[in-house]
C-alpha cells in the first residue's frame, strides 16, 4: 500500500486553462482529493448586456477559441428565437456542417496532440514528430481538412464572420462543396488508420468504471448536434426551455467555475454523453470504429470519452458528405456577397442549446423592444463536467492507493481530467468577492 502520498499538479497541462490536482493520502486514508478551478472568471454574460442583437454572436464567439462556431451557432439561435427569426432549410444544413467542421477540428486536436502522448508513453507531440511521423503527419492533414471545412463555411477558421441571424452573409459556392465533399471523402482511409493507431495503444487507458448520469440532446432521427430536446439517461428527455431545472448550478469553495447536477451528485456531458444516449443514430462507419474498441452504451468509463471523440470524427466525415449531397440535389439557392436578412426586431427571450465538442452548451437571452440584450445566462459544458471530474477523482484514487506509485497516481489522474477535454477557462462564470 501506498503509505503517503502527495500529488500537487499545478496548472495542468495539455489542457485548455488552468486547473490543479491535488491528493493527499497517509497510512492509505485520504486527507485531500480534490480537482480545483483557478482560472480568473470571465463575464461575459454581463459583457452583452446592453448590446445590440447584431452584436451578441460575434461578442460570444469569443468565449472561446476552439469552439467559437459552437458559442456563435447557439447565440443565433436563442436571438432568432427571441424574435421569431426563421432560417431556411438550406441555412440549416450548412450550419449543421460548420458544427461538423468545428466538431473534428477538437477532437482532432485533442486526440492527436494532447491525450495520444499519454498513450505513447511521452510527455508532449513533439517527440511522436520523431517515433510516429506518419501517423503524426496523418494526423496534422486531418486537422487541417477540418480548419479548411470550417473556414469555407464560416469565413474563417476561429471567430466565424458568416454566420448571422437569419442565415448566412455569404455562402459557399458549387465548386467549393463539391472540392470539400471529395477531400472529406479522401480523409476516410486517414481516419481508419488514426482509429488503428490508438486501438493499439488502447490498453494503456486505466480500467476504471463509476456510474454516472449522462446529458446531452437528444433526437429520435439523427445524431443531434444542432438541434433536439434535453436528453438525460436518468431522467428521459424534457424540452429546452426546462434547461434550468437539469442543470442547477452550484458553487464549490475550490473552483472559480459553478458545478451542475441533475438526478445525482453530478452528470457528464461531452463525446461520450453523446454517444451513450444517441449511439443508435450514429453513421455506419462510426458504428463499426465504435465496434472495433468494444465501445457500446452505456459505458461509464470516463477515459473512453478520447475514443468517443474518434467516433464522433468518422460520424463528422460521413454525415458531412450526406448534407453536401443533399444541398447539392436541391439546387444551391443564389445569394449576393453581404447578406443581410430582413428582420423585424422585437422583444423577447430565446433560449439557444447546442452541442458543441466538450457537450452540451446554452444560452440564454432577453432583447427589448430595440433589440437590446437586457439579460443573458450562458451555461458551459466544461462547467457542467467538473462535479463529474471530481466525482471520479474521489472514487478512482482508493482504487489505486493499494498497488500503484505516486508517479503511477499522478498520471492517471492527469490523464483522465485530459479525458475530458476541459476547457477550463470558458467555464469559468464565478467569483467571491469580499470587501475589507
Amino acid at each position: 500500500m501506498s503509505k503517503e502520498v502527495n500529488v500537487d499538479v499545478e496548472y495542468l497541462t495539455r489542457v485548455e486553462g488552468h486547473g490543479n490536482i491535488v491528493v493527499n493520502a497517509k497510512d492509505g486514508k485520504i486527507e485531500k482529493c480534490e480537482w480545483q478551478v483557478v482560472e480568473a472568471p470571465r463575464f461575459f454574460e454581463s459583457m452583452v448586456v446592453g448590446r445590440s442583437w447584431k452584436e451578441l454572436h460575434h461578442i460570444t464567439s469569443r468565449i472561446c477559441g476552439i469552439c467559437s462556431i459552437g458559442h456563435s451557432l447557439t447565440s443565433l439561435k436563442a436571438t432568432e428565437e427571441a424574435m421569431g427569426i426563421e432560417i431556411s432549410q438550406q441555412d440549416e444544413m450548412l450550419r449543421k456542417l460548420a458544427l461538423h467542421g468545428e466538431n473534428m477540428q477538437s477532437h482532432i486536436l485533442h486526440v492527436g496532440y494532447l491525450a495520444l502522448p499519454d498513450l505513447a508513453g511521452v510527455g508532449s507531440v513533439i517527440p511522436l514528430a520523431s517515433s510516429h511521423p506518419d501517423e503524426l503527419k496523418t494526423v496534422i492533414g486531418l486537422h487541417r481538412l477540418a480548419n479548411d471545412m470550417s473556414k469555407l463555411l464560416c469565413g474563417r477558421t476561429t471567430h466565424p464572420q458568416r454566420l448571422i441571424p437569419g442565415g448566412f452573409s455569404k455562402l459557399p459556392t458549387i465548386e467549393e462543396l463539391e472540392t470539400l465533399k471529395g477531400r472529406l471523402a479522401d480523409s476516410v482511409e486517414d481516419l481508419k488508420a488514426v482509429a488503428s493507431f490508438v486501438k493499439g495503444l488502447a490498453s494503456r487507458f486505466p480500467d476504471f468504471e463509476r456510474e454516472t448520469e449522462f446529458f446531452s440532446l437528444g433526437h429520435d432521427k439523427e445524431y443531434p448536434l444542432y438541434d433536439g430536446k434535453l436528453k438525460s439517461s436518468d431522467t428521459g428527455t424534457a424540452l429546452v426551455e426546462d434547461y434550468l431545472s437539469m442543470t442547477n448550478e452550484y458553487i464549490v469553495p475550490q473552483s472559480t467555475a459553478k458545478y451542475t447536477k441533475n438526478n445525482r451528485e453530478a452528470y457528464m456531458v461531452g463525446a461520450l454523453a453523446r454517444l451513450n444516449n444517441n449511439y443508435d443514430n450514429l453513421s455506419p462507419m462510426a458504428k463499426e470504429v465504435a465496434e472495433s474498441f468494444g465501445l457500446e452504451p452505456v459505458c461509464h468509463n470516463p477515459y473512453m470519452n478520447n475514443v468517443a471523440q474518434i467516433v464522433e470524427v468518422v460520424h463528422n466525415v460521413e454525415d458531412s458528405i450526406r448534407l453536401i449531397d443533399l444541398v447539392l440535389d436541391m439546387g444551391l439557392e443564389e445569394q449576393s456577397p453581404y447578406h443581410q436578412p430582413d428582420i423585424d426586431v422585437r422583444a423577447g427571450r430565446g433560449i439557444g442549446a447546442i452541442e458543441v465538442p466538450r457537450g452540451i452548451l446554452f444560452h440564454d437571452y432577453t432583447y427589448d423592444d430595440d433589440g437590446i440584450c437586457t439579460e443573458a445566462n450562458a451555461i458551459i459544458p466544461t462547467n457542467q463536467n467538473h462535479g463529474n471530474i471530481q466525482y471520479d477523482m474521489e472514487s478512482l484514487v482508493p482504487q489505486m492507493l493499494a498497488d500503484k506509485t505516486e508517479k503511477e497516481i499522478e498520471l492517471a489522474l492527469e490523464m483522465l481530467v485530459r479525458a475530458y477535454d476541459p476547457c477550463i477557462s470558458c467555464s469559468t462564470h464565478y467569483v467571491d468577492v469580499k470587501f475589507v
